[in-house]
C-alpha cells in the first residue's frame, strides 16, 4: 500500500498543491529549477519526454508556444493530466502515451522547435553506477539523446549529478550546467543547439 504523499513537501517542491506518488515525487524536478530552464523554451513547440506527474510540463507550458510531453506510465500521465488542468494549462499541452523511442509514434509527430529530454534515473538500489553511455536511465539516456537529436538539435537534457561528466566527450558541443539546491549538486542540465548560451560548464545556485 503506497503511502499518502505530504501535501506540504508537494507544495514546497512544486509550487501548488499538486497530485503525486512517493514515485513521481522523487521523479520530479523542482520548480525552482524548470522555471529558468523553461525560460529559453519560450514560444517554442516542445517535445518534453517522460511526463512523470508534468511537474516539467506545468513550466514548460507557461513559457512555451505548446508542448507535446510523452510518457509510458498511464498512471503517472493520469496524474499529469490533472496537474495540468490544476494550473489551467490544458490549451498548452497534448498529451501522448507511448514508448518515447518507437518509430511509429516519432514518424507522427508533427515539426518540433526543441526538446527537453529527463529520462528516469530515481534508482533505489545501493551502490548504483549511474552511466550516460549504455545508459541504465528509463529510457536510456544515450539512445533517446540520439533518437531525438535526428528530430531537432535544440534539446536540454537531464542527467543525474552522479555520472562521470568524461561520458560527455563525444557529444555535440553544449552548455552543461550544474545545478545545485542549498549548496547540493542536484542536476546537470546538458543545453544544445539554440538552447546553449555558451559552450562549457555553467552553473546555477538556488538557496532557501
Amino acid at each position: 500500500m503506497k503511502r499518502k504523499m505530504d501535501h506540504s513537501k508537494i507544495i514546497q517542491k512544486f509550487g501548488d498543491h499538486y497530485l503525486a506518488d512517493e514515485n513521481t515525487f522523487k521523479m520530479g524536478i523542482d520548480y525552482r529549477f524548470t522555471t529558468p530552464i523553461a525560460e529559453r523554451f519560450k514560444n517554442k513547440i516542445v517535445l518534453e519526454t517522460c511526463t512523470g506527474a508534468g511537474f516539467s510540463t506545468l513550466a514548460l507550458a507557461r513559457r512555451a508556444k505548446r508542448v507535446i510531453t510523452v510518457e509510458i506510465n498511464r498512471h503517472h500521465q493520469d496524474q499529469a493530466r490533472k496537474n495540468i488542468d490544476r494550473a489551467g494549462l490544458n490549451d498548452k499541452v497534448e498529451f501522448k502515451i507511448a514508448d518515447i523511442l518507437d518509430k511509429r509514434l516519432l514518424s507522427k509527430l508533427p515539426p518540433m522547435d526543441a526538446a527537453f529530454l529527463d529520462p528516469d534515473w530515481a534508482v533505489l538500489r545501493p551502490n548504483h553506477i549511474f552511466k550516460f553511455i549504455n545508459s541504465n536511465t528509463q529510457p536510456p539516456a544515450d539512445k533517446l539523446f540520439e533518437t531525438i537529436f535526428k528530430i531537432t538539435h535544440n534539446i536540454a537534457l537531464i542527467l543525474p549529478p552522479q555520472i562521470d561528466t568524461g561520458e560527455f566527450k563525444a557529444l555535440p558541443g553544449h552548455e552543461r550546467q550544474k545545478l545545485y539546491l542549498d549548496n547540493n549538486h542536484e542536476l546537470f542540465c546538458l543545453y544544445f543547439g539554440e538552447l546553449a548560451l555558451s559552450y562549457g560548464e555553467t552553473e546555477l545556485r538556488i538557496n532557501n
